[in-house]
Parts: C-alpha cells; sequence; structure tokens
C-alpha cells in the first residue's frame, strides 16, 4: 500500500488522475486537493481557457480539452494523458450537463423537452460510459480505480431536475456494474453523490430562498463547499479507500439521514424552549 510523507495512505504521490469537468467548482477543488496530496492532475473540461489558468497554478498539471457529447474528444483525453504521463491511475468523472440555463429548463417529466432530456444523458451517462470504456485497460494496468460524482437527487425524488437526477441515478447502476465487473481486475469504482453545494454554479441557478430551505434540513449549521467534496474523492481515490468499491458515498450534510419536516421540528422546539 502506497504512503505518504506522513506514512499515511491518503497520499496520491506518483499518481495521474484525470479530472472530467475539472476547471471549476467540485472539480476544481478536487483538483487542487489531489495535486496537493502528490497527484499529477488532469484538468479536462469543455472550458479550456479556464483549464489551462487552473493547470498554470498546479505543478505539473496538463489541461485538455474535453466534451463529453463527442466520443472522439473522450478518446482524445485519454491518449493525450497517456502520451503525456505514461499512465493512469485515476478516472474521476465529475463533469455534467448542469448550469443555470438547464436546470431552469429540467423540471418534471410532463413538462420535459425530448432534446433536453435526450442531451442530458447523451452528456451524463454515455459520456461517462465511453471514458469508463477507454481508461479501463490503463486503470487495469495500474491497479488503478474510478470515482464518479453523481448526486442526492439520483437517490430521492424531488420536483426539479427530472433529467439531471435520473441520469445520475443511472450512473450509480454503472458503478455498481463496473465494480462487479472490473474488481477480480484490480480496478475499484465508486460514487460520491454531493447534497446542495456552494459553488458559483449552484448561487447563480437556486435562489437564496431555495438554499435557505435545504441549509434548514442540513444536519451542519452551513450547506456544504466543493473542497468538502473534494474530500470525499479524494479518499476514494487513494490507498486508504483499498476495500471500498461499489459504494455510493452521500455528502450531503445529513440532508438525507432524517425523517422529513426537520426544519420544521427544530423551529417548533426551538420556540417551545426559548
Amino acid at each position: 500500500m502506497a504512503r505518504d510523507a506522513q506514512g499515511t495512505a491518503f497520499g496520491l504521490e506518483g499518481k495521474v488522475v484525470i479530472i472530467t469537468g475539472g476547471a471549476g467548482g467540485i472539480g476544481a477543488a478536487t483538483a487542487r486537493l489531489m495535486s496537493a496530496r502528490g497527484a499529477s492532475v488532469v484538468i479536462a473540461d469543455i472550458a479550456l481557457q479556464a483549464a489551462l489558468a487552473l493547470a498554470a497554478d498546479l505543478p505539473g498539471a496538463l489541461a485538455v480539452a474535453l466534451d463529453l457529447e463527442q466520443e472522439a474528444s473522450i478518446e482524445a483525453m485519454v491518449a493525450r494523458t497517456l502520451d503525456h504521463f505514461g499512465r493512469l491511475d485515476v478516472l474521476h468523472n465529475n463533469a455534467a450537463l448542469l448550469g443555470p440555463e438547464i436546470a431552469r429548463q429540467d423540471g418534471d417529466v410532463e413538462h420535459m423537452a425530448t432534446a433536453l432530456w435526450d442531451r442530458t444523458y447523451r452528456v451524463n451517462v454515455r459520456g461517462t460510459m465511453i471514458a469508463c470504456r477507454t481508461a479501463l485497460p490503463h486503470l487495469r494496468a495500474s491497479g488503478g480505480n474510478i470515482v464518479n460524482t453523481v448526486s442526492n437527487l439520483a437517490l430521492q425524488g424531488h420536483i426539479i431536475q427530472a433529467a439531471y437526477s435520473s441520469s445520475k441515478a443511472a450512473i450509480i447502476q454503472m458503478t455498481r456494474a463496473m465494480a462487479a465487473s472490473h474488481g477480480i481486475h484490480g480496478v475499484r469504482c465508486n460514487a460520491v453523490a454531493p447534497g446542495m453545494t456552494m459553488t458559483p454554479a449552484l448561487r447563480d441557478a437556486f435562489p437564496a430562498p431555495l438554499r435557505a430551505a435545504v441549509e434548514g434540513e442540513t444536519l451542519r449549521p452551513q450547506l456544504g463547499e466543493a473542497e468538502d467534496i473534494a474530500e470525499a474523492v479524494a479518499f476514494l481515490a487513494s490507498d486508504a479507500a483499498r476495500h471500498i468499491t461499489g459504494q455510493v458515498l452521500v455528502a450531503d450534510g445529513g440532508c438525507a439521514s432524517h425523517v422529513p419536516g426537520l426544519a420544521a421540528f427544530r423551529a417548533f422546539f426551538a420556540g417551545e424552549h426559548a
């Protein structure tokens, strides 16, 4: 088991990590953390200029253009990584079709545009599958692993984001299928399911009252930050998690762990004891 300078198995020294959607939000936080723990990171993003800017701040990082709708672009990402670093140890599938405008269109099924549904699955599910398929032979060679970013919305029903949430549920099942199929070859596959996470994209997409409503159901005093999710990803990618595969690590501040209406109960009893 590889260990870091402090003798723990949480370090990522010598590992080469691809992070899709790595130029912003959770992806960027993960790139910074993994780089700090010794990994060589490949920041793959459709926003190439942002990826280049982040890579310039991280020792030995590589920025690569990625369009998850294009199979050739995904294959080129892996090929560029191998050409540059000679190996691949971790694939972090973090990119997804998500943003303020997309979120506004992604509501319930009755009002769903077929084009949005199809594009969501093309980017999130098909793109993730192709990335995994392309990376797997190289991860098998290195004894590497895959960490997929999913969502707590894949585990709970909601009145919004039917396309996004169901696509993430598909990735959860893909995670289990890959763990079952490839674990015997030394390749682990896990997923991290964030709750509402305070990224710039989320601030743009969700009005403050809705964010406050979710914060009221959180068991911590505040919503999670991108760095909180990065810690979960880095743990699953590290040798400290070598006996963990096929799992979904929910990182939502405890939102999914309690009965409905917790915030209302909290307010009621707070008033009673005031």
